[in-house]
């Protein structure tokens, strides 16, 4: 993939860039209320985000710039295995129809900014509290680094030299999201969501007529993976296992999180959030068209320096140079509002589950949006120093870590919304032993999500994060028998 600058590439990119960059510091004056007042106005928007505000919100901090490059590079490397995202996507709906709109109604009567929050609500324990805020924290900054994996992506495929660029990029990020808060990616998403989808259609409309169809898509890439001994355009029968755990882990995984979870409690109700959880799955769709793009990196015979190549080298190669500023700028706007989303989450979570618990207890509401601005700020930097001076490749083992570890705080979170029998001791030995013996078993095998089970001369291969969330049920549920403690309120 050549990496010239494209004058009229960039140009089109900065004039996007420049214009969500206007918008992300109008926000602050967007809808009700005063940034600056509380963390419910900076970090929530006040909790008055209705449905359709909402849905861009999610699916703008849940579909993300690393979403749009890693989906396809994926497909590419490996062919139908990198499609589990889909039925992932698919399967957490249901889970967020029934479940988010409770844990929401929890946080809405109570004032709770995070899930932690809500845990020491329910179980009254500091040390239960600390594990899920200190979960969340190690889960988001890897989260971040990536996004900025993606925008560096597109800057490369520009012919934007160096690290200038990124940093530029991540400055304004930065600093529109102390300003605005939750409004400016909320706003932002608007733009975003609108251009990857036009971005998204119009590739998988054209791409295949000028490669011949999509039959001769489907042929160049099964002629390459039977070639080169590794990946399939369908599951063999051992990928079906680690296939479906995957799947089913990263749907329980995905709304622990706290930028997704920052989405859920900026809703206005719970009855949003239904209507949400029906309309998300148009996203789905959009992510299946955009993994064919790993197919058609096949049929147009790129030559990459690694995968993560696959969606900037096929615009590069199939479109003009207007167009791809347009889907450039498209993948660029689509880490920025995850990032902001994700830092903002990160900062909530600071602010109200180690700052105040631990500093100042009685800090107030204008003290608590101060905090989380700057917080905000150090985990963008801290993210941005990551990308600068370590290898791509400790973001990325720390991220697939972030997706087991973070999975381990769902019984703690979940559990108590809908019965109460799990006292804060059984949950707090339960994370211990899920998140120690994910970490464990990860490590051993290379820090690959899945870990092959053998039971006699079967073999199976199963994510980690559901072996070690297994365990940290089955070891709560042990410790409650032995050991009764208070149950939840």
């Amino acid at each position: 993939m050549t990496t010239e600058l494209d004058y009229v590439a960039t140009g089109v990119f900065a004039f996007f860039f420049l214009l969500v960059t206007v918008m992300g510091f109008l926000a602050a004056r967007w809808g009700q209320g005063d940034v600056h007042a509380s963390i419910d106005e900076w970090g929530l928007g006040g909790r008055r985000f209705g449905t359709w505000i909402t849905w861009f919100l999610v699916g703008g901090d849940f579909y993300t710039a690393y979403t749009v490059i890693a989906v396809p590079a994926l497909v590419y490397a490996v062919g139908a295995y990198g499609f589990f995202a889909l039925p992932y996507t698919i399967i957490v709906y249901p889970f967020v129809f029934v479940v988010m709109p409770v844990l929401w109604h929890r946080a809405k009567q109570h004032g709770y900014v995070t899930a932690a929050d809500v845990v020491y609500g329910q179980y009254h324990s500091r040390m239960l509290e600390l594990a899920v805020a200190l979960t969340a924290v190690l889960a988001t900054m890897p989260y971040i680094a990536l996004q900025l994996v993606g925008m560096a992506a597109v800057f490369t495929a520009l012919g934007l030299k160096g690290e200038i660029p990124l940093i530029i990029a991540f400055l304004v990020l930065a600093f529109y999201t102390y300003s605005s808060g939750i409004r400016a990616p909320a706003l932002i998403a608007f733009v975003k969501d609108i251009m990857i989808y036009v971005v998204v259609i119009t590739a998988v409309s054209l791409i295949p007529i000028k490669l011949g169809g999509y039959a001769a898509v489907f042929a160049a890439a099964d002629a390459d993976f039977k070639a080169k001994g590794t990946g399939s355009i369908l599951l063999a029968s051992h990928q079906w296992m680690p296939y479906g755990t995957l799947a089913l882990g990263s749907a329980l995984a995905a709304f622990m999180y706290p930028h997704t979870l920052t989405g859920i409690f900026a809703s206005a109700s719970g009855n949003t959030i239904r209507k949400n959880a029906i309309l998300l799955p148009a996203y789905t769709l959009l992510l299946g068209l955009l993994a064919l793009l790993g197919y058609m990196g096949h049929a147009a015979h790129l030559q990459l320096q690694n995968n993560n190549q696959v969606v900037p080298a096929l615009f590069k190669a199939l479109f003009p140079s207007w167009f791809i500023g347009f889907s450039f700028a498209a993948v660029a706007i689509g880490a920025l509002v995850p990032a902001a989303v994700m830092s903002i989450g990160a900062a909530n979570v600071f602010t109200r589950n180690f700052w105040k618990a631990y500093v100042s207890q009685d800090i107030t509401p204008q003290g608590e949006a101060r905090v989380a601005k700057i917080t905000s700020l150090i985990v963008k930097i801290g993210a941005l120093l990551v990308i600068l001076f370590l290898p791509t490749q400790f973001a990325l083992d720390l991220q697939l870590l972030g997706g087991m570890w973070i999975l381990q705080t769902l019984p703690a979170v979940v559990f108590g919304l809908f019965f109460a029998w799990f006292g804060p001791r059984a949950l707090l030995c339960g994370w211990i032993a899920g998140f120690i013996s994910g970490t464990w078993i990860a490590w051993l095998d290379g820090l690959k999500p899945v870990h092959v089970l053998a039971m006699g001369d079967m073999k199976a291969g199963i994510y980690t994060g559901l072996i070690a969330l297994a365990l940290n049920i089955a070891v709560a549920v042990v410790v409650q028998l032995v050991l009764p403690s208070r149950p939840a309120n």
